[in-house]
């Protein structure tokens, strides 16, 4: 017995080939973030951690875990590489003795800005690469995706 497939339509074509460019962008981007951090001792999830509390501020351990995607004991095992590392310090919360607010040291605040403008760096070359034209449209389709992304995920919507 034959079974047919249909071909795909020509959406499916291309939603394959967008997967495959975008996971290809993704591997080279993380192993770019890896290279670049890990020459300061910290690793991809703790720059992100400490990126994120520098945007927000001081965050409860739950409330990280929420931003980073991760679950809380992951979070945990983060946050207690960075605070031996003197970047980032967990405080008694002002509003609830109980609870613990984590907050990036002076040390944390100057290597999350290292980081942030090793990055941004990184990131300027990548634009350099375009014609100049086409960067607005790039930055408007890498927000669009994000946000069906983030849609489709069922999260909140980031700020971009």
């Amino acid at each position: 017995m034959t079974i047919e497939i249909e071909a795909p339509a020509p959406l499916g074509r291309e939603a394959a080939e967008a997967r495959r460019v975008l996971r290809e962008l993704m591997r080279l981007h993380q192993l770019r973030e890896r290279d670049r951090v890990s020459v300061y001792g910290v690793t991809v999830s703790g720059a992100h951690a400490l990126e994120v509390l520098a945007e927000r501020g001081p965050l409860s351990l739950s409330a990280l875990s929420a931003e980073l995607f991760v679950d809380r004991s992951t979070a945990c095992r983060t946050v207690g590489l960075l605070e031996d590392r003197g970047w980032l310090a967990r405080l008694a919360d002002a509003r609830d003795g109980r609870a613990i607010r984590l907050e990036l040291t002076e040390a944390g605040r100057v290597l999350e800005a290292r980081l942030r403008q090793d990055a941004i760096w990184e990131t300027e070359a990548l634009l350099a690469a375009l014609p100049a034209d086409d960067h607005a449209a790039a930055l408007h389709l890498l927000r669009e995706l994000t946000r069906a992304s983030a849609a489709h995920a069922g999260v909140p919507e980031p700020a971009v």
